[in-house]
C-alpha cells in the first residue's frame, strides 16, 4: 500500500531539499541582503519581524520551486542514469510535485499581494526568470553542451532573488535600492558559482555516465583551478563590498582566514585526488557561502543592533 502524499513528500524533501541545510543558508542570505541594504543605505535598525519572516518564507519557497523546476528539466537524464533519486524510483511523481508547486506559488502570490503588494513586481520578476530557466532559455541543447554557459545563465537567479530580498528594506521604506547593493549582487552571483563548481568536482574514477560535472568536462585539475578562481573573485568582491560599507580592519582578517583555508583544501585535492577530498571541497563551498553572507551583512548588522 502506497504511503500518503504528505509522508512521501516529506521524504522527498529530506533527500532533495533538506530544510535544515537550506533553511540555515536562506535565513543567512535573507538577513544579510536586507542588512547590507540598510547599512549601505545609511539607515538604522532592522525591518519589522513580520516582514523578515515573509522574506525568509519567500526565499525558501523560491529555491524550493527551483528544485521542482529542475526535476522537470532533468527528468529524462534522471530516469536514464540516476534511478535512485525520488522521482525516477517512484517515491513521488512529477505531477504531484507540479501540483504542490502550483498551490504553493498561488498561496505565496496571494500573500504577497495582501501584505506586501509593492513587492509583487519583484517577485514576478524572479518567477519570470525561473520560467525561462525551466525551458533552458529555449536553447536546451546549446546550453547542455556548454556547462559554463549553462551555469552562468542559471546563476543570475541568485542576484535576482537578492533584489527581491533586499526590497524588504529599500522598497518597503520607499527608497531606491542603494548603489552598494551591486557589490552584494556580485558576491551572491560568484558565491553561487563557488557552490555550483564545488559540488561538481570528482576524481576521475568516480565520474558516472550521464552525470554532468566540471571535472568530467574540463578534467579535475582545471575544474579545481576554476573553483579556486571563483573563490578568489568572490573574496575580492566581498572585500570591495566591505570597503564600500566602511567595515573596520579586523573584518578583512575574518574574511581572509576562510579564503586561505578554502584555497588550501583545493590544493590538497590537486595533490591527492580522492573522493573524500572532493567531498571536502563540496562541504567547504557551502560553508564559504554561509560565511560570506554572515560577514557581509549579518555580522555587522547584529553588532550594530547590540550596540
Amino acid at each position: 500500500m502506497q504511503q500518503s502524499l504528505s509522508i512521501r513528500f516529506w521524504q522527498y524533501l529530506k533527500e532533495r531539499f533538506p530544510l535544515h541545510q537550506h533553511g540555515i543558508l536562506i535565513v543567512a542570505f535573507s538577513f544579510s541582503a536586507i542588512s547590507y541594504s540598510i547599512i549601505t543605505g545609511g539607515r538604522e535598525g532592522f525591518i519589522a519581524p513580520a516582514a523578515f519572516a515573509w522574506a525568509v518564507i519567500s526565499n525558501l519557497s523560491l529555491f524550493f520551486l527551483l528544485r521542482i523546476f529542475d526535476e522537470y528539466k532533468d527528468a529524462k537524464d534522471d530516469a536514464a542514469y540516476r534511478s535512485e533519486l525520488p522521482v525516477p524510483r517512484g517515491l513521488i511523481s512529477l505531477n504531484e510535485l507540479g501540483v504542490i508547486a502550483a498551490i504553493w506559488m498561488g498561496l505565496h502570490l496571494v500573500g504577497t499581494l495582501i501584505w506586501f503588494p509593492s513587492l509583487l513586481w519583484l517577485y514576478l520578476l524572479v518567477i519570470g526568470y525561473m520560467l525561462l530557466m525551466r525551458v533552458e532559455f529555449f536553447v536546451p541543447d546549446w546550453l547542455k553542451a556548454r556547462p559554463m554557459a549553462y551555469a552562468l545563465s542559471h546563476m543570475m537567479i541568485i542576484p535576482l532573488v537578492d533584489v527581491f530580498a533586499s526590497g524588504f528594506d529599500w522598497n518597503l521604506s520607499g527608497n531606491p535600492a542603494p548603489i552598494g547593493m551591486l557589490f552584494f549582487f556580485a558576491v551572491s552571483f560568484f558565491n553561487g558559482m563557488v557552490l555550483e563548481v564545488g559540488r561538481k568536482i570528482r576524481p576521475r574514477e568516480e565520474e558516472k555516465t550521464g552525470v554532468v560535472t566540471y571535472s568530467a568536462q574540463y578534467g579535475p585539475e582545471k575544474a579545481t583551478w576554476l573553483w579556486i578562481v571563483m573563490l578568489a573573485i568572490t573574496y575580492l568582491l566581498c572585500a570591495a563590498a566591505g570597503f564600500y560599507a566602511g567595515y573596520p580592519g579586523f573584518w578583512y582578517l575574518l574574511l581572509t582566514v576562510p579564503f586561505i583555508c578554502s584555497v588550501w583544501i583545493g590544493f590538497r585535492f590537486l595533490q591527492h585526488m580522492t573522493g573524500k577530498k572532493a567531498k571536502q571541497i563540496e562541504l567547504l563551498a557551502g560553508i564559504w557561502a554561509l560565511l560570506m553572507y554572515l560577514l557581509l551583512g549579518a555580522g555587522p548588522m547584529i553588532a550594530s543592533l547590540l550596540t
